[in-house]
C-alpha cells in the first residue's frame, strides 16, 4: 500500500454521467496503464496481478489501499473504466454495495470444489456470504457452518446452511455428519472441504483439524501471523489455499468473471437484507464503532450512504 490513502473499496457510486456501477476494486495491469499486461492479467485474473507496485499508480492491491486513487470513505475517488461494472436500475444501492464482498465469497466458494461434507467457520459478512455461495453454485452433500450470535444462526440457515453450530461444536457436527473417529483433535475422517472466513490462529487450526485426508482447507477471511500445528496437514495430505479477490473462473463456470457471478447471487439470494445499517461520512465515528461490534449488536453489514449526506447538505 502507499501513504496516505482512503480506505473503502467495497462501492457503490455514480460516474460522471450519473450512471451508477460496482468497482472491482484490485488494481491490476489495465488500471496501472501497463501494457503489455502480466500473465494474470492476460487471461482476467486481476486479482494475481504481478505488477502491483509498477506502472502509473503507486503500490496497492486495491483501490482504497493506494494513495492515487482515493476509496469508498470518502465523496470522490478516480477508477479506470475496467474497474467499472454496470448497475441494473432493479438492483438497490444496498444489493449493489454487497456485489464487491459477493465477488470474493464466489471465489472462495468455488475454490473448495464440489459435493461432500463442506463446512464454513464465521458467520460474519464474508461467511454469510460464502455459504449462499455455496449453496447457489456448489453441490454440497452437508453445509455446515459455525456463528456465533443469533442473528448470524438465523441467516446462515436462511442462505443455505444444514447445520449451524456453536464454533466450539465444529468438531462434533463434522464428526456426526462424516461417521468420524477422533484421534486428539483430529478426525479419521472429516469433511471434503473448509471454508474459513475468518482467518485466525484458532479458525486455521480448526478447519486442518475437521477437513478429511486429501481435502481442502481455503483461506477467505485474510489472516495475520498465526502460530498453528501443521502435523495433522501433512499426515492427512491437505491442501491449504488462499481465495482473494476475483478474475476469470473455471471448471464449471470457464468463461465467467467472478464479479458477474456475484451479480447474480446477490438477486438470487437477496443479498442486500444484509446490509444492517448505513451512516453519513460526519457519523463516521459511529459507524466504525458498530461495524467493530456488529457481531454483538445483531448486525452484519454497515455502511457508509453519501445519498444521505447529499441530502443533509440540501437542507
Amino acid at each position: 500500500m502507499s501513504f496516505p490513502f482512503v480506505p473503502g473499496h467495497e462501492v457503490v457510486g455514480d460516474r460522471d454521467d450519473g450512471s451508477r456501477v460496482v468497482l472491482e476494486a484490485v488494481l491490476g495491469c489495465a488500471a496501472r496503464g501497463i501494457d503489455p499486461p502480466c500473465d494474470a492479467c492476460a487471461v482476467g485474473d486481476v486479482g494475481r496481478c504481478q505488477r502491483i507496485a509498477f506502472g502509473d499508480l503507486e503500490p496497492g492491491l486495491q483501490t482504497g489501499f493506494c494513495c492515487d486513487t482515493g476509496g469508498g470513505w470518502s465523496t470522490a475517488l478516480v477508477a479506470h473504466p475496467s474497474q467499472l461494472h454496470d448497475v441494473a436500475d432493479d438492483l438497490t444501492d444496498e444489493a449493489a454495495v454487497m456485489v464487491e464482498p459477493t465477488a470474493c465469497a464466489v471465489r472462495s466458494a468455488l475454490a473448495a470444489g464440489e459435493g461432500g461434507v463442506q463446512v464454513v467457520l464465521g458467520a460474519g459478512t464474508l461467511g454469510l456470504l460464502t455459504i449462499a455461495a455455496l449453496r447457489h453454485f456448489g453441490s454440497p452433500d452437508t453445509l455446515i457452518a459455525t456463528a456465533r450470535y443469533p442473528h448470524q444462526k438465523r441467516l446462515a440457515t436462511e442462505l443455505g446452511a444444514d447445520v449451524v453450530v456453536d464454533p466450539d461444536e465444529a468438531h462434533r457436527a463434522v464428526r456426526r455428519a462424516t461417521g468420524a473417529m477422533v484421534i486428539g483433535d483430529t478426525l479419521t475422517r472429516g469433511a471434503a472441504s473448509v471454508v474459513d472466513c475468518v482467518g485466525s490462529a484458532d479458525t486455521i487450526a480448526t478447519g486442518i483439524d475437521v477437513v478429511g485426508a486429501g481435502g481442502r482447507v481455503v483461506l477467505c477471511g485474510m489472516p495475520g501471523t498465526t502460530t498453528v500445528d501443521l502435523t495433522p496437514l501433512w499426515q492427512k495430505e491437505v491442501a491449504l489455499v488462499g481465495a482473494y479477490a476475483y478474475g476469470q473462473e473455471s471448471g464449471a463456470h470457464a468463461g465467467r468473471r467472478t464479479f458477474d457471478l456475484a451479480f447474480e447471487l446477490v438477486g438470487a439470494a437477496d443479498l442486500g437484507r444484509l446490509v444492517s445499517a448505513t451512516y453519513p461520512l460526519d457519523r463516521y465515528k459511529e459507524a466504525l464503532e458498530h461495524a467493530a461490534a456488529a457481531g454483538p449488536r445483531g448486525s452484519v453489514k454497515i455502511a457508509f450512504d453519501l445519498r444521505t449526506e447529499r441530502e443533509r447538505e440540501s437542507l
